[in-house]
């Protein structure tokens, strides 16, 4: 990574042929890649058919799988290292954000940022220090990395809600607890959800409360029903 990288993935426009008038922005995990999370669009598309969905991929590769990508390194799980890592890639998402705005002519208040495992936490972390408030931060299975840098007085504050499986041996369901906490302390509108016996996972009534979440984020009215896939 550099510091004019620039981000590309995969992107699922519009169902209804139309212009979109919102983002909604995958943020995939370790030692995966935008395609992980792109296929949850066309579930989302049936609640969001105005939305251009933006899956990412991370720029550089896992240090710790032979394949997939990584926002940074998570070799070493000291706080401080954590927090250099993700303070790295910020600013290469947010330039990623202003150009996906000014490419759709949209503001900050039409993107919600969707994040797994270290997706959510890079999204913990960059999004409050972001130029503008974006609708809504939902994070499933990660943690915030560095709950002190909540303290700034120039950060944003996007409503948030953190899923996590209560059986998570990855990243402890305990993380999203504490950085829910701390997120409240600091004064976001953040909810804390668990999803009893999931491990390291999305599972359908995760992603039908992170619907109900967006479709406040963004003011909707109408809440449709999407039809999930069995299996």
């Amino acid at each position: 990574m550099t510091e004019t990288t620039v981000l590309t993935g995969p992107e699922y426009a519009p169902t209804n042929g139309n212009k979109p008038d919102r983002l909604i922005i995958f943020l995939h995990g370790l030692g995966a890649n935008g395609d992980d999370l792109i296929s949850l669009a066309p579930v989302l598309s049936q609640v969001f058919p105005t939305a251009q969905f933006l899956a990412p991929n991370a720029p550089d590769p896992c240090d710790m799988t032979p394949m997939g990508l990584q926002w940074f390194s998570l070799q070493d799980m000291n706080r401080k290292q954590l927090q250099s890592g993700a303070d790295a890639v910020t600013p290469v998402l947010h330039r990623y954000l202003d150009e996906q705005l000014a490419r759709f002519s949209l503001t900050p208040d039409r993107v919600a940022i969707i994040g797994f495992s270290q997706g959510t936490m890079l999204a913990l972390h960059a999004m409050p220090k972001y130029s503008g408030l974006v609708a809504g931060v939902l994070g499933f299975s990660g943690m915030l990395i560095d709950p002190e840098s909540l303290a700034d007085e120039d950060i944003r504050k996007p409503p948030t809600l953190l899923i996590h499986g209560t059986e998570d041996q990855v990243v402890p369901a305990e993380m999203s607890k504490i950085s829910g906490e701390a997120l409240k302390m600091a004064g976001f509108d953040t909810e804390v959800a668990f999803s009893k016996g999931l491990g390291h996972s999305i599972d359908e009534p995760g992603l039908r409360l992170g619907i109900e979440f967006l479709l406040r984020a963004f003011g909707d009215k109408e809440v449709p029903e999407p039809e999930m896939e069995e299996g």
